[in-house]
Formats: C-alpha cells, structure tokens, sequence
C-alpha cells in the first residue's frame, strides 16, 4: 500500500476530537501516532461515551477517532517522565497538543522549548478560541464554538430558534485544518530544514466554514441571513432548494430553473421568472410542498430526472448503509484488539476517504488499550 507519509512519527498530547481528527488522518496516511496520555486515565475522551456505548472499557467515541494509532503513559509533572517524553519529541517529526494557553509554557513543552530539543518539528497547536482576546480561556468545546460563530442562525425553518448542527463540526473541521497545516509545514520542512508552529482554533474553522455566508453579509449591507419559512436548507438561496414531504418519504430538490420545475411536476403558479426564487421564496416553496405531498418520492424523481432537475431521494443511515451506491464506495472498516484476556475485540467503523492513484486506506488496528505501547517505546528509547 502507498502510505505517503510513512517514516513520518507524530506525538500527540491531544484529547477528545479535534487534535486526535488531525491525528487519525497522518495515521491513515502512513505516519506513526504515539498519543502521550496520563497515567490511569489517559485521554479524557476514554470517558466520553456517545449512546453510553463503550467497548473494551473505552468509549466507543474514543475507538471511532484513535484508530491506528499507539499509546505512551507519561506523568508530565514528574521530571522522570518529562525526560522521556523529550526524548521522544528529539525523535519526532510533529508535536501536537490542544491545552488550554499557558499550560505548556509551565510544563516546558511549548514551542520555543520543544524547538530547542528539536529544531525543525512541526508543531500542531489547537484551541477554542485562539491565544488572546477576551475568549482565549473560554472553554474550547464544540457546541460552544458552534453557538458564537453565528451558524447556528443557518439550519431549521425561520420560525425556530438557533439550531445547531447535529454533528461536532466544529472539532471535525479543526482537525481537518490541523492536517492541512501539518502537512504543508512538512513538505517546507522537507525543501528548507526547518520547523513550523501550526496554530488553528475552532472559532476560525467555524468562520472559515461559512465563508461563503460571512462573504454575502460582507458585501450586502449587512443584511442578516433570512431562513424560509418552509423547508429552509440555505439561508442564502432561493426556491426550489430544499427538502420536502412526499406522500410516502421525503426528497431534496437542489436547483432548476422554475419553468422547468412547475412543468415536472404540472404545477403551473411555480412557473416565476427565476429572479424571483429568492424575493418569493416562502410562497413557492409552500405551493411545492403541498404539491409533492400529492405523490410519492419515487414518482416524483422519475419526474424530475426526465427533465433533467437535481432531486435525490432522502435516506436514514439504514438505506443509505443497504444502498448499491454505499456499497461501491466501501467506507465501512473493521478494526481489531486483543483485550486483557487475549480475545479479539472488534469495532466496525469508516474508513479513510481520501484515495491516491486508485488506493484506498485502509489498516485493521484498533485504538490502543491505555499505555499499550509504553514499555516498548521505552525500550527503544534505552
């Protein structure tokens, strides 16, 4: 397999989502993650159980995200361990971390010292809200940074409150910046020998996130977005786009001209100059709705599809996990463990996404057990 980062080692004092995200995707690539954990506890996110669903004692959230992955227990207040631990940063090719600010600096694993051990790492800082201003202590969680970054002001229908999405998108696209930045800081290290601090946040990912909103509110007077009324699924778009009832199930409509739209579905008060989608957007999405109610999903993508409109039917994750077009792409991963009594511990989750030349990524190893491969990192380090 072509793992285009292998030889690449990467230290990973990062806990819950965001930095071990950044972390999961080096390791899919090739690279080799050590997370340096506490002893006893490890990484909070151990404990962090989503659906109260754990397995071989450890969250199944914490399985989901520390794949492949190899654990190392360090006390960072006890000179005997912080000893090691600089050894291996001596080692290493990337450092990240996700303490709040000032809680390396008292440990001496900030930049400036890890640099001194270590004069070309790349150094993968993550935080809540950046290193100053007023929130730089908030904490850094994501629901929180979803409710600051106005995002919540995008989803549900005009007549609800914030809603925010139903994922931790937040930590995800941190994470996922936190890659992109590692990434380019190694291939600068690999033309000129030297180190990078790589800072990102998850306020700044959650901007970036709605650049394309924040840039419309930039430019057009300040205008706050305006949800529909009815099926609202962008702020910013006009009719049809949206997700509607049928008689049987549900379908999104994405865009089309209105003309072409009402003969699809013989609806002759949709046919609006398409200038108009947005400025009558509520009235013509209520009259769609009510239209599509009167068939099924599949009659009407049959309609839709003839006259060459985007539609799609809605799936939940049981059709979408039976559907031809799922099972083409292969995401699903089975990774494994051996557990305390030396039986195999199976978890069931996704694989990476990314292919290069036609190769997916794919590795049977499971997070490790807590301090799994402590003694044989010591070793090597003797």
């Amino acid at each position: 397999m072509l793992q285009p980062l292998k030889g690449i080692t990467v230290l990973e004092f990062s806990q819950y989502l965001a930095g071990p995200y950044a972390g999961l995707r080096l390791a899919d690539l090739g690279a080799r993650v050590i997370k340096v954990e506490r002893p006893g506890s490890g990484d909070a996110c151990r404990s962090l159980a989503t659906k109260d669903l754990w397995v071989d004692g450890d969250s199944l959230l914490f399985h989901t995200i520390n794949r492949n992955k190899e654990s190392f227990c360090a006390n960072l207040k006890s000179a005997e361990d912080l000893e090691q631990v600089r050894k291996l940063i001596q080692q290493a090719d990337v450092m990240t971390h996700n303490f709040r600010p000032g809680v390396m600096e008292k440990i001496g694993l900030d930049f400036d010292s890890v640099r001194a051990i270590n004069p070309t790492i790349v150094y993968g800082q993550v935080s809540g809200y950046g290193d100053t201003g007023p929130w730089a202590h908030k904490p850094g969680q994501d629901l929180l940074a979803q409710a600051v970054s106005g995002v919540g002001w995008l989803s549900g229908n005009a007549d609800q409150g914030p809603v925010p999405l139903g994922l931790a998108i937040a930590d995800m696209l941190c994470g996922t910046h936190l890659a992109q930045g590692i990434l380019a800081a190694l291939v600068r290290r690999q033309k000129k020998n030297i180190g990078a601090k790589v800072e990102v946040s998850l306020l700044e990912s959650m901007v970036d996130f709605q650049f394309e909103g924040l840039t419309t509110y930039l430019n057009n007077g300040r205008q706050m977005p305006s949800r529909s009324e009815v099926a609202n699924a962008h702020a910013f778009l006009g009719a049809p786009y949206g997700i509607y009832e049928t008689r049987d199930q549900w379908i999104a409509i994405s865009m089309g001209s209105l003309e072409t739209l009402s003969n699809a579905l013989e609806c002759p008060a949709l046919n609006v100059a398409d200038e108009q989608a947005f400025a009558q957007r509520d009235a013509l999405k209520k009259m769609l709705a009510e239209r599509l109610k009167s068939n099924t999903t599949d009659y009407w993508l049959a309609r839709m599809e003839a006259h060459k409109l985007w539609a799609s039917e809605v799936l939940d994750y049981d059709q979408l996990l039976q559907h031809p077009a799922f099972k083409a792409v292969a995401m699903p991963l089975q990774v494994q463990r051996q557990n305390s009594a030396g039986e195999n511990v199976t978890v069931t989750t996704t694989r990476c996404p990314i292919r290069i030349n036609g190769q997916p990524f794919v590795s049977p190893k499971a997070a490790p057990a807590l301090g799994a491969d402590t003694a044989r990192i010591l070793e090597a380090l003797a």
